[in-house]
């Protein structure tokens, strides 16, 4: 169950609290919605028990808070707003990224996917999905993880009336289940017959905590809705003929030709329209609101059940009351699921613009593809978390990520077309170093562009988690955990060293072709450079990640990898370049002495090679940012675990 205590959202400049005060429950086995307005509150309510905006008051997940829960998807389901997702991921991509974040197994999106009617629009990507297959899919995240709690924000926005029918079936087949289902409306006719609580907001506060039943009677009550062109004719007839016959009649005018009859019944309304020869459009029942607060009193310890059904609201300026008509229990809406049902409801597989498919006669036969709802489960079966060591979880996490979308491949291929006509280029010119000229960097640049591309690929890997945050639906920001940092980093690192591998390569071949085998030449120091060139591609790669993650952003995380030469660099050779007393000659032999043990396979030549990279002014510019830039990372990852 949700506990909420207390619920009050920070002050605006000279503004009351958007929530003041605000406490309810929502049991396990049952639907809750929240109920209000534009403005009244309920978007914010969830924010605050989701811990996603700053204020105070308390709410308990089944008794924890959610900052106390280890995998708080595994626990709260939640949709608020459009699905964080990047607009190049296909559907069933964006899924199974987050069946690897969350542990689950990756058949888990499939089953998903059958539940909410998305099977036909797997493979579109998610910046084609029109709102209504976005709430789908929002759904269907929620659902990824087969959570006990829900937490829904309108849900039914932009579904039409029958895909809303299935909606509540499932949430109410959830509910069956044992499990918690809050959402909000904005419809009180919506509310009455799709919850089993309702809590009503209004300007931030809580008005009424309601049984369903309850709420009907004291906010809902029965109305015939009629449309005539002579509606002000009748309307005076249908009030004489109340008070001629002592019932308890209220007609409203609605507007135009519209007319609100409570209190009555299709038939009387048609009879008297028949016999003074009123011409009618419409005769239909309906149910109709009390409007905002009509359960206040009643909420509030005010006059009793039989006092609240007596008493009616306002006539309106353009509305004849023939007596105060008595409050009943309002008429179930006919969208009232049947617990567990909702999938029978024989909503069509959408196309890929939102709209349903054709319902006509002989549809299968043309289009066997083509697929209802109807023989669809009411939810997917239940799951059990895959028992893998946590370091994995990210790292398939983040490989499902950065493969899922073109950015990366287009990148590669990019660098590996300009650096090859950089080095034909440079090699037509001449006086440029070998070494230079298979890297393709001249001098006049501050990177080559292999080292330019890894840096790019290592800042969109946390730029786009900020930019796209598919992880931070229920966290409001994107987690700072270590092992989503080392997952990258390996990622970005492995990434460096086929990008370095790749580029050396393609410039040789292209260099070859053009030119012969004389530029293609193995040089003679071969170690130290080919060190010197992964260490240099791999470093811009890991500068990339760390610094997108510090400044949440792919922009600056870009920056960080060009000011490394441009600023970096400068600094350490003044350094280096100044006065010296002392020398670091012979410094691996005088560590193999410290450590007393003979280096395998030569270990201190390699150990030689690692110091000389550091040793030059690039290498050394490019550790310090390095090592400035994890500290920095590692700081605010404490600092936000303080929060």
């Amino acid at each position: 169950m949700i506990q909420a205590f207390g619920l009050t959202s920070n002050s605006r400049k000279g503004l009351p609290p958007a929530v003041d005060d605000v406490s309810f429950e929502a049991r396990a086995g049952r639907v809750t919605a929240l109920l209000g307005g534009e403005g009244a509150g309920k978007t914010t309510v969830l924010r605050l028990m989701l811990e996603l905006q700053h204020g105070r008051g308390a709410t308990y997940f089944r008794g924890r808070p959610l900052h106390r829960i280890a995998h708080p998807s595994r626990e709260v389901g939640v949709l608020l707003g459009d699905v964080p997702g990047h607009p190049s991921r296909t559907v069933r991509g964006h899924l199974r990224m987050l069946c690897a974040a969350a542990g689950v197994p990756v058949r888990r999106a499939d089953e998903v996917l059958e539940v909410v009617g998305l099977v036909s629009l797997r493979d579109e990507r998610l910046g084609t999905l029109a709102r209504g297959m976005d709430r789908r899919l929002g759904l269907a995240c929620a659902l990824l993880s087969d959570p006990h709690t829900l937490v829904l924000d309108e849900p039914s926005d932009a579904l039409s009336p029958r895909e809303i029918q299935w909606l509540y079936g499932m949430l109410r087949a959830h509910a069956g289940q044992g499990g918690t289902v809050l959402l909000t409306v904005a419809d009180p006719k919506e509310a009455a017959s799709t919850a089993d609580q309702v809590v009503t907001l209004e300007q931030g506060r809580l008005v009424a905590d309601q049984a369903a039943v309850e709420f009907a009677r004291t906010r809902l009550r029965p109305r015939v809705a009629v449309r005539s062109p002579h509606a002000a004719r009748l309307a005076s007839l249908l009030a004489k003929e109340a008070r001629t016959t002592h019932r308890s009649v209220e007609v409203v005018r609605e507007g135009g030709n519209r007319l609100s009859v409570y209190g009555s019944t299709c038939a009387d309304v048609g009879e008297t329209a028949y016999r003074h020869g009123i011409l009618v459009h419409q005769l239909a029942n309906e149910t109709g609101d009390m409007g905002p607060g009509a359960g206040v009193d009643l909420a509030a310890g005010g006059p009793s059940d039989q006092q609240a059904t007596g008493r009616s609201r306002a006539p309106r300026a353009d509305s004849v009351t023939a007596a105060p008509p008595p409050r009943g229990p309002a008429a179930v809406s006919p969208l009232t699921p049947s617990g567990g049902s909702g999938a029978s409801s024989g909503v069509p597989e959408p196309t890929a613009d939102g709209h349903e498919a054709a319902a006509t006669p002989g549809a299968a036969s043309r289009r066997p593809t083509t697929r209802t709802l109807d023989a669809l489960p009411p939810l997917p079966p239940p799951i059990s978390v895959r028992p893998a060591p946590s370091p994995l979880r990210p790292l398939r996490y983040e490989l499902r990520r950065a493969t899922g979308i073109s950015t990366g491949f287009l990148t590669v291929a990019a660098v590996l077309v300009v650096s090859a006509l950089t080095a034909v280029v440079l090699a037509r010119i001449g006086h440029t170093p070998q070494a230079r000229l298979l890297a393709a960097w001249p001098r006049e640049l501050p990177l080559p562009p292999a080292a330019l591309g890894a840096g790019l690929l290592g800042a969109l890997a946390f730029g786009d988690e900020f930019r796209h945050p598919a992880l931070a639906a229920d966290r409001g920001t994107v987690p700072r955990r270590l092992g989503l940092l080392a997952a990258k980093l390996l990622v970005s690192a492995a990434t460096a060293l086929l990008l370095a591998a790749l580029t050396v390569g393609c410039d040789a071949e292209v260099l070859y072709l053009v030119y012969g085998r004389e530029l293609t030449e193995v040089p003679a120091d071969w170690l130290s450079l080919g060190a010197s060139w992964i260490g240099l591609v791999v470093g811009c790669a890991w500068a990339g990640v760390l610094a997108a993650g510090v400044f949440r952003s792919t922009t600056a995380g870009l920056a960080a990898v060009v000011a490394v030469p441009v600023l970096g660099v400068p600094l350490v050779q003044k350094a280096l370049e100044g006065p010296s007393v002392r020398t670091a000659a012979g410094f691996p032999m005088r560590v193999r002495e410290v450590f007393l043990a003979q280096w395998p396979f030569g270990g201190e030549r390699y150990l030689t090679v690692a110091a000389q990279v550091v040793a030059q002014p690039v290498g050394g510019a490019l550790t310090l940012s390095l090592t400035a830039l994890l500290c920095a990372y590692l700081l605010t990852t404490v600092r936000g675990r303080v929060r």
